[in-house]
């Protein structure tokens, strides 16, 4: 049996799971053992899991099994989009405890598809059908980003495009991954604040002493240096 999935076990006995390509390329219809299979790989383990998405979609009836597999999972699942997560891959992704996107990656939200034929009552059967489906995706949009259902059913009827810090600002996403953050200790002494501080923070500093050896008064050096305020 051809997966979209695979799983790897790490060093220090968590798991990692790897989505990539189409999702159900198979088709989870015409093979009822692929759910099961992919269920039974998830619980052959426990802790806390992370789950790599690198897909443009595919089935959403497979997407719906996954997410709620995920969701339902007792463990933390830390969801990392690496390349793209559109269509019903993005629908997976919302079921990170925690979604983390590369700064070069994208998702992408948009309508469901379907092929119909048939005369214009099966036409309006498929219409209501895919009204359905969208529906229900947006609960898994609406559950993460808490953005209204209107909000997101104009996203969708756009075919929406997200680089990771726009997926962050919307809500599909809780950060970038590999940001390079510098804790800065900004304290009275320090030169990278400002001009204003530097100067305060002399003039201070001088206040407390007495005249210095030139002999020139603090007071005259306040003056002086109550130019340079700004």
């Amino acid at each position: 049996m051809n997966r979209f999935w695979n799983w790897i076990k790490n060093e220090d006995e968590t798991r990692t799971l790897y989505l990539s390509g189409t999702i159900a390329e198979e088709s989870w219809f015409a093979d009822d053992v692929t759910p099961q299979a992919f269920k039974a790989d998830l619980l052959a383990g426990e802790g806390d899991i992370t789950v790599w998405i690198n897909s443009p979609g595919g089935d959403c009836v497979a997407a719906s099994q996954i997410y709620n597999m995920l969701m339902d999972y007792k463990g933390n699942v830390t969801v990392k989009v690496d390349g793209i997560a559109a269509s019903a891959a993005s629908v997976i992704a919302m079921a990170g405890t925690k979604v983390l996107m590369s700064p070069t990656s994208l998702m992408m939200i948009h309508n469901p598809l379907t092929i119909a034929i048939g005369d214009s009552e099966e036409m309006q059967k498929a219409i209501a059908m895919l009204d359905e489906v969208k529906e229900s995706i947006i609960n898994a949009y609406e559950i993460k980003t808490g953005m209204s259902r209107a909000k997101l059913s104009h996203l969708m009827d756009a075919e929406t495009w997200l680089n990771a810090n726009k997926a962050v600002e919307l809500g599909f996403a809780d950060d970038v991954m590999f940001k390079q953050t510098e804790s800065v200790l900004v304290t009275e002494d320090s030169f990278s604040f400002s001009r204003r501080a530097v100067t305060n923070s002399l003039l201070k500093k001088m206040s407390v002493k007495e005249p210095t050896k030139t002999g020139t008064p603090i007071k005259e050096f306040e003056k002086r240096l109550e130019l340079l305020k700004i």
